[in-house]
């Protein structure tokens, strides 16, 4: 069936009926109003799937820690990061990242779209002026002309049974689920940041390690190579230290390389240059404040990606309304008024006004299934959005899961790790004495000296490990979701009332 609502029909005299007043016109404008007021919807009633997932973490030990904390989703990013120079760079990377400026202008883009379904519910008015010269049909070989001026209302279906309401719904969720992916990449990426920034701290921390551990194998080197050549040590000893000392070369060059690929990372996420202050490495370990778990069910709500991904089900719940209103009659109303004469200068003159009024009704009879497809197609899109809506429920789940494993032992890690290197360290400095003084061979101190610095590496990373698991679980939490950016939003929401 054709959709009447976008055409603008012209006036011609002989619908024009010069006996009755333009208001009358108003009037019958005014019950069809009414008549819209009053129609039906054909969506389903909505209501929320149950969420496929247990009632409590894994571990509820851990996932009760520090319940008296305010929780992630009202946690702004900026209580939560506690170090200066990285606020900053979330800052800018807020204000000039690229995919975060696609994600508000695809907001943009799908509230105007609602906004032209809105503008569906309601009728369009024309100012319209016609003039027409054409052979008269008498056979006099003369000109007949026709003038016309006036308002035109566009064909405006009256939605008896809900189509346009349903469709306008439609668009409304689509709108409200672009602004929970924006918010959704704004989290995503202050948590790129964060990781990136601590990834670079920790290549910059590595780097120093790496060049100072050079230094000390490039020393033991020499001397081992003196003491060669003084009879006092074997070449064997000399080919280990001198392995080691390459070891700790291509273990540099590899260092430079991670950091640079640290910094060109955090500079396309940022989107700009990065004043060289911001890449300083910290004196102290960046602080990040922690929080409660909740509940799980607290992501249903929280969670910007669930939250979007629900709003996208409303959306294929509407769009059953609006494929169910297609099996029933389309009512349309067009309507102009104005004036009408044959001669331009009499067209404003008295006796020269009228009204049209031509309401159609048009009921579908046959068209070979397109409806029945159309409404099976729509059935099948709520049901791929229920299980998306599952799906983010469940990975959501995993998420807060797999960061609480890691808050209860990566802690634990780094203290044991921590234990570790001080024994390492006092376990080269007590076999560099020994061979000083003759008692242990070479082999011994080359085996500490490498345990050593793989400990002290690995003593890096776990830390890292555990920082940026913490941004993880903010993440993971929906983090910042409360904040001022969804006030709009909201104010949208409490203005459209849902049937």
């Amino acid at each position: 069936m054709n959709n009447h609502r976008s055409q603008t029909l012209p006036m011609k005299t002989p619908h024009l009926s010069l006996a009755r007043p333009v208001t009358h016109g108003l009037a019958l404008a005014a019950v069809a109003a009414a008549a819209l007021l009053a129609g039906c919807s054909m969506m389903p009633a909505y209501e929320r799937p149950a969420a496929p997932i247990a009632a409590q973490w894994p571990d509820a030990s851990t996932a009760t820690k520090n319940q008296a904390s305010t929780p992630a989703a009202d946690l702004a990013w900026q209580d939560f990061v506690g170090d200066t120079p990285l606020r900053e760079l979330i800052r800018l990377a807020l204000a000039n990242n690229r995919d975060l400026r696609v994600a508000v202008l695809n907001m943009e883009q799908v509230r105007a779209a609602y906004q032209i379904r809105r503008a569906d519910q309601f009728p369009t008015l024309n100012l319209a002026a016609t003039g027409l010269r054409q052979p008269s049909t008498n056979g006099s070989g003369g000109i007949s002309s026709v003038y016309t001026a006036g308002l035109a209302m566009a064909s405006w279906e009256i939605d008896f049974f809900g189509r346009v309401a349903s469709l306008k719904e439609s668009a409304l969720a689509q709108y409200l689920a672009s602004d929970e992916a924006r918010q959704a990449a704004q989290t995503s990426l202050i948590a790129a940041v964060a990781n990136t920034w601590l990834s670079l701290q920790t290549n910059d921390e590595l780097l120093a390690l790496t060049q100072r551990t050079l230094v000390t194998r490039d020393d033991s080197l020499r001397l081992t190579k003196l003491r060669l050549d003084n009879g006092a040590a074997s070449a064997l000893d000399f080919r280990q230290a001198e392995s080691l000392t390459a070891q700790a070369r291509a273990t540099l060059a590899q260092q430079r390389r991670l950091r640079a690929l640290d910094v060109n990372a955090l500079t396309l996420l940022v989107g700009q240059p990065l004043p060289d202050t911001l890449l300083a490495t910290s004196a102290t370990a960046p602080v990040f404040r922690d929080m409660p778990a909740g509940l799980p069910s607290d992501l249903l709500t929280r969670r910007p990606d669930i939250r979007q991904a629900e709003q996208q089900l409303i959306a294929a719940n509407a769009s059953i309304g609006a494929a169910r209103a297609a099996f029933f009659p389309r009512i349309s109303l067009t309507a102009s008024a104005g004036s009408a004469s044959s001669e331009l200068s009499g067209l404003f003159k008295n006796g020269s006004w009228g009204w049209t009024l031509a309401p159609q009704a048009l009921l579908p009879i046959f068209d070979a299934g397109r409806n029945q497809a159309n409404l099976d197609a729509s059935n099948a899109g709520r049901d791929i959005a229920v299980a998306q809506y599952e799906k983010a429920i469940q990975s959501a789940f995993r998420e807060v899961a797999d960061a609480l494993a890691g808050r209860a032992t990566l802690d634990e890690q780094v203290q044991a790790q921590q234990v570790q290197l001080d024994a390492e360290a006092d376990r080269f400095r007590l076999a560099d004495l020994r061979y000083r003084n003759g008692v242990a061979s070479y082999l011994d101190i080359l085996d500490a000296q490498r345990s050593l610095f793989a400990i002290q590496q690995g003593v890096a990373q776990t830390k890292l490990a555990y920082l940026q698991n913490q941004v993880t679980l903010y993440k993971a939490l929906g983090g910042g979701a409360s904040d001022r950016d969804a006030v709009e939003k909201s104010a949208l929401q409490k203005k459209e009332v849902r049937p």
